[in-house]
Order: structure tokens, then C-alpha cells, then sequence
């Protein structure tokens, strides 16, 4: 049994919202409104294309602070997590399982959030640093996925507290490999290629998918990733660039209507 079990198993009861915001509905969304302020969200970026993206915005929106970590420019990690309210975690092409100077410590900062119960959140390379910090195990995904594909939301009541009334969305993907849940989390989201797309432990929201993008990451992306997309041409879950930029107009705006739904949800467990 891994270390971390006993602990998970200890703290995934005690998890609770550690903000109780007030809210009104604007237009057809729901606001929060943050009655006093919290202290910045510290995001973790592992590539330099591969910044906060819809997140950024969905902070700057809300009027929540946050600070990029620049893990990239070999930046010093913070020591512990309680100068922030909570984690936000990026992708990157290196696998965890990379010898790394800078993977131990994110995965030691990760325990001592989730110990604190200070909401971390991942992306990609994100979701797959909080399985391995947390018990998880990251392999190889069966085939490789690059482009839009569809995502189903599981019938749960962890699933639908996320999600919402969503069960089913098409999602930004790219990724060869994937993780598996760690001890007393669920897995709240699953594609064809996939079965691992997202699972939420409490307040902690650890997605395979990539629900931050913007026409403008897409962009960059296919840009600096171009190789890889031409050796993975055989992969039925990868699209050209042209394919991926056709089917932005029709799938970037409901995705990032989904993000605005999750990330609502994870910012209610924000310290102050």
C-alpha cells in the first residue's frame, strides 16, 4: 500500500468547501461574489506555451488573484502551500515519471495542500502530478490524443456536484499517457479513448482533458507541436491543425462554458 493511502483515507472526510460564498445569477450564469479577499492561487507552468490560458480569464473575471510559477525558467518552488488559497497545476510534454529536478517537490507540495486542504487543481501533466503525488499511477495511454473529441460525464453524485446538468461535451485533448485515480477519489469523467478524463478527491479536481485552451493556445500548440502530431498521424484520436482549428468555432465556446462550471466549483474550496 502506498503512504499516502492512510492519509488520503483520513482527510477525504473531513473535506469541505473552506468558503461559503454568496451568489446571484447574472444573465444565465451564476456569480460568485467573494465577500473578502483570498490570497492568490499560485499557477505552476511547465512549458512556456503551455500557460493558464481560460483560467486566467475566469480569475480575472472573478477578481481572484493569482500568481504564475514558472517551473519552465527553473523558478524556486515554494516551500509550503500556505501562502496560497489554492494550487493550479498546467501540462507540459514531460511525463512525470521524468528524472526531473522539479517533479519530487511539486509532488511533495501537492501532499502538503491536499493535507492542508488547500484545492489543487490539474491540467493534463496537472491531473497526472496529483495522481502520482497522491497514489496514482501514470502510464501510457492506448493511443495517443491530439484534437477535439468527445468527453461523457459519469452518473454520479461526485460527477454531477462538478458538472452540473453537463453529460457530455467535446474537450481539448493531448496526451500520450494518463493516470489512474489514487485511493478515495473518483473518476467523474471518461472518453472512447480514455476512460481516465478526470477524477475529484473533495475539493481537489485532477482533469486529463484540456478545458483551459483558447483559439490562441491551440494555436501555439500545433505550432510547437508539430512533430509530434505528424508521428502520431496514425493514432485515430489525433487531427491535423486544420482539423483542430475547423472545429474550433463550434467547440471552444461550449468547453469553455464547461470550465466556468468546474472551475466555479473548485474556487468555492479557496482559502482566505
Amino acid at each position: 500500500m502506498s503512504p499516502t493511502v492512510p492519509l488520503m483515507l483520513t482527510l477525504v472526510a473531513a473535506f469541505a468547501p473552506a468558503i461559503q460564498p454568496e451568489r446571484h445569477n447574472a444573465a444565465t450564469s451564476v456569480v460568485t461574489v467573494w465577500k473578502s479577499a483570498v490570497k492568490p492561487i499560485a499557477i505552476f507552468r511547465h512549458v512556456a506555451h503551455e500557460g493558464p490560458g481560460h483560467f486566467a480569464t475566469f480569475c480575472d473575471t472573478h477578481g481572484l488573484p493569482w500568481q504564475l510559477l514558472r517551473s519552465d525558467a527553473g523558478e524556486p518552488l515554494p516551500a509550503t502551500p500556505q501562502a496560497f488559497s489554492g494550487l493550479v497545476l498546467m501540462g507540459g510534454p514531460m511525463s512525470v515519471n521524468d528524472d526531473l529536478p522539479w517533479i519530487a517537490p511539486t509532488l511533495a507540495l501537492i501532499r502538503a495542500a491536499v493535507a492542508a486542504n488547500i484545492p489543487v487543481l490539474g491540467h493534463c501533466l496537472g491531473g497526472q502530478l496529483i495522481a502520482r503525488a497522491l497514489g496514482g499511477e501514470v502510464t501510457r495511454n492506448p493511443v495517443k490524443e491530439i484534437g477535439w473529441g468527445a468527453v461523457r460525464v459519469l452518473d454520479s453524485p461526485v460527477a454531477r456536484d462538478w458538472f452540473g446538468s453537463v453529460k457530455t461535451f467535446t474537450a481539448f485533448h493531448w496526451h500520450g499517457e494518463t493516470f489512474s485515480p489514487p485511493p478515495a477519489a473518483e473518476r467523474i469523467l471518461e472518453s472512447v479513448y480514455c476512460g481516465n478524463q478526470a477524477f475529484a478527491l473533495g475539493p481537489h479536481l485532477a482533469l486529463q482533458c484540456h478545458v483551459e485552451m483558447t483559439e490562441a493556445l491551440i494555436r501555439s500548440w500545433c505550432e510547437a507541436g508539430a512533430e509530434e502530431i505528424a508521428a502520431a498521424a496514425a493514432s485515430p484520436a489525433v487531427q491535423t491543425p486544420q482539423q483542430m482549428w475547423a472545429l474550433n468555432a463550434a467547440n471552444l465556446p461550449a468547453m469553455q462554458s464547461v470550465a466556468e462550471q468546474l472551475y466555479g466549483r473548485w474556487a468555492r474550496g479557496l482559502k482566505r
